[in-house]
């Protein structure tokens, strides 16, 4: 069973920079700016973590799968699985018990717009499915592993307070979208540990899930879009 790492200050002062960035309001949250604001913040934190601990992205799981066939059909089951769970499960009973659906007015402007469809898959599946789950799961999961310890109960204990942050981090989608995101973190964090801590599972189930909300909310039938 592998022991806590001692609590250095510099492990103090990424997880103050992190909850820095989360309690911050000097950024405005429109869509285009929520990756970029929060993401690209984490992932270069992260960057520099590794490289002042020697180590690099493969190590948390960027690297290349035993089997890529095996890897796309699994990640991408995932993210149908994951996107059926939400609409068809856990949004409609979160309605019935918060009486509010997950707050996307933000994203109004993808509705029939093919310019905005457009850049919407592009940072779908590159600063929310790849950024995300760099920032989320390989480097923030890990970090707090490493603080309480990396045994099976280290491990599940960091995936659920990786999850609430997960959907905390979209507090701007109201009640029902950060219960939902935090479910989606669980799901994707236990994917990624259930594989071996391969991050390739996960984004590409994250991508998968992502595109398909984005491609209803661009015909207008996303639930909550107002």
């Amino acid at each position: 069973m592998d022991k806590p790492n001692k609590i250095t200050p510099w492990i103090v002062l990424e997880f103050a920079l992190v909850a820095l960035w989360f309690t911050s309001d000097i950024r405005h949250w429109h869509y285009h700016l929520v990756p970029l604001s929060k993401t690209i913040d984490i992932v270069a934190l992260a960057w520099i973590s590794l490289r002042l601990r020697g180590l690099r992205w493969r190590d948390v799981g960027l690297c290349r799968p035993l089997s890529w066939p095996r890897t796309l059909a699994i990640g991408v089951c995932a993210g149908v699985a994951m996107e059926a769970l939400e609409l068809f499960v856990t949004q409609p009973l979160l309605q019935r018990i918060t009486h509010k659906l997950p707050d996307l007015s933000e994203l109004h402007d993808i509705v029939g717009n093919w310019k905005m469809l457009l850049l919407a898959l592009a940072l779908t599946w590159t600063l929310a499915a790849f950024g995300e789950e760099m920032a989320y799961r390989g480097y923030l999961l890990n970090r707090m592993a490493d603080v309480v310890g990396r045994s099976r109960a280290g491990w599940a204990a960091a995936l659920v307070a990786m999850s609430v942050v997960f959907g905390l981090a979209h507090y701007y989608q109201g009640a029902t979208g950060m219960i939902e995101n935090a479910i989606d973190g669980f799901i994707l964090g236990a994917l990624y540990l259930r594989f071996g801590r391969n991050l390739w599972i996960p984004i590409l189930a994250h991508g998968i899930t992502d595109t398909a909300d984005v491609l209803i909310i661009f015909a207008g039938k996303y639930p909550g879009l107002h």
